[in-house]
């Protein structure tokens, strides 16, 4: 009796005949095929959940818009204001980004917001809590901070209808730091962003802030105070003053600005914000372009018509210098003597 053969894996590569090789050839080639197709098919659904974790579509019922796909992390700082005192027509699903430039007198902060301002997206309105009737309590401040981001707020600046982003000059000694638990709360629920903009060199700070209380007084430019010049020849009148330094005040006047940008970062920690400096604007304007970028801007070249006061060395501009040098060698400040 003939005992039958078992089975074995190899005997499917016996050709046993050309119909069967064929067939064979096919069904391997079927099924390699399938499995390749199958695991693009997983690899592929897989990019795109991990990517959809990301990514949200945003819709605005009561615009009825339809958005493309955000960064999640974006859409709290996206807004579509409804103001009162005129329509957004066919700008009304142009998403605005809400923003506070917090700066102390004579950081420059004037010239950045001239820059912003030169981009047809933003409106900056300036110091709006100099008044101190806009700032006698939390309540009016976060009253007055609704209306602006609510695209109320009427000034020179204002871009109205296609307004991209929306925002203010807050000076640290303004209310910003007298009432920062009310404000950083306001900021983190209504997705305000904060700029911070300060001066590395507090001696030049100080040396702007005595000139300018001098030209209060004085007024050399026809008898009319100017905070900022826009011509060559204003410039050249203001720098010919030369302050005299009080020494008792110079190392506490220092710490105190010093002290107060500090305490101004740490109130304020928990909210998107940037920090940038002046003098880093001054010499790499690339700084603008990480402005925009963090206010979600189309990129454009930001210009202004400011002239800067004060140039040259410190020595050129301090008529104690030799007793101010003599005062911080030795200190942290001595830093501050150098040419920046």
């Amino acid at each position: 009796m003939e005992i039958p053969k078992l089975w074995k894996p190899q005997d499917l590569f016996v050709m046993k005949s050309p119909k069967q090789s064929l067939r064979l050839v096919l069904l391997v080639f079927a099924v390699v095929c399938g499995i390749y197709i199958l695991s693009m098919c997983i690899n592929q659904t897989s990019n795109y959940l991990l990517q959809a974790k990301s990514l949200s579509i945003h819709v605005i019922n009561r615009h009825n818009c339809h958005y493309p796909i955000f960064q999640e992390e974006d859409i709290h700082y996206l807004h579509f204001p409804m103001p009162q005192t005129f329509t957004r027509e066919e700008c009304a699903c142009n998403p605005v980004r809400f923003f506070a430039i917090f700066s102390m007198q004579r950081s420059g902060s004037g010239w950045f917001e001239t820059l912003l301002n030169s981009h047809m997206n933003v409106s900056s309105n300036g110091e709006i809590f100099g008044a101190k009737l806009r700032r006698t309590n939390a309540s009016v401040i976060l009253e007055i901070m609704d209306n602006v981001f609510n695209l109320d707020w009427i000034s020179s600046s204002s871009k109205n209808e296609c307004t991209a982003a929306i925002g203010f000059k807050w000076m640290l000694n303004q209310g910003a730091l007298e009432y920062h638990e009310e404000i950083v709360d306001y900021f983190n629920r209504r997705g305000v962003s904060a700029i911070f903009l300060f001066r590395r060199n507090l001696l030049r700070r100080l040396i702007s802030l005595l000139a300018n209380s001098y030209d209060k007084d004085a007024k050399p430019l026809n008898g009319t105070h100017k905070s900022h010049t826009h011509s060559p020849y204003e410039a050249k009148v203001l720098a010919k003053y030369k302050p005299v330094v009080n020494m008792s005040l110079l190392i506490p006047n220092l710490r105190n600005a010093e002290r107060k940008a500090n305490r101004a970062l740490e109130c304020f920690k928990s909210t998107r914000h940037i920090l940038l400096y002046y003098e880093d604007i001054v010499q790499n304007r690339i700084k603008l372009a990480d402005v925009q970028e963090f206010l979600g801007l189309p990129q454009r070249e930001l210009k202004s018509g400011q002239v800067k006061i004060h140039n040259g060395p410190l020595s050129q501009q301090i008529e104690n210098w030799d007793e101010v040098q003599k005062k911080l060698k030795g200190t942290p400040y001595e830093t501050f003597l150098i040419k920046d």
